[in-house]
């Protein structure tokens, strides 16, 4: 006894239904998911997260003082860290003293291996929307701890400098 399913045998069902599962194999995702990437703003410090490209959040931080520039450019997120440890005045991550905050996600620029130049928490929430930092971008620790669960190692940092905002 042959099966038919609305019209089409069981033969030609099958065939209908390999030829989908190999073509889905070798031909690219339709829909694709992607990586947020992040673009930092270091002219009006802000830095919009997109998703699905499309600007999904801005938030406001403290970008780099003069002569202690994030250059500028696109990089890759090689690093990331919940209570991040401070090299260099030795504190612990989870210290209060640690003005790095509650998450580190280091990305490549000028090949320092995501361990220099960074987006991170602070412990100086008074600072977001200043020029203040030493080279790393801050945001106030809910901010980067939003961040964190979106970027992964491999999402893009775009570091710009425009007059306009988001």
């Amino acid at each position: 006894m042959e099966f038919n399913f609305i019209g089409v045998t069981n033969v030609k069902w099958s065939f209908f239904l390999f030829t989908f599962v190999l073509l889905s194999t070798l031909l690219p995702d339709p829909f694709p998911v992607e990586k947020a990437a992040v673009i930092v703003n270091v002219q009006t410090n802000e830095m919009a997260i997109i998703e699905a490209n499309r600007i999904s959040d801005v938030f406001p931080v403290a970008s780099v003082k003069k002569g202690e520039e994030t250059p500028l450019g696109e990089f890759t997120v090689l690093v990331k860290a919940k209570q991040p440890y401070y090299r260099k005045k030795n504190i612990a991550g989870g210290d209060k003293r640690n003005p790095l905050g509650s998450r580190w996600i280091g990305f490549d620029a000028n090949g320092t291996n995501g361990r220099t130049y960074g987006l991170h928490g602070t412990n100086q929430p008074h600072s977001i929307g200043y020029h203040a930092s030493l080279g790393c971008v801050r945001l106030e620790n809910t901010s980067v701890e939003y961040v964190y669960e979106r970027v992964e190692i491999g999402s893009k940092v775009i570091v710009v400098k425009e007059t306009k905002s988001f």
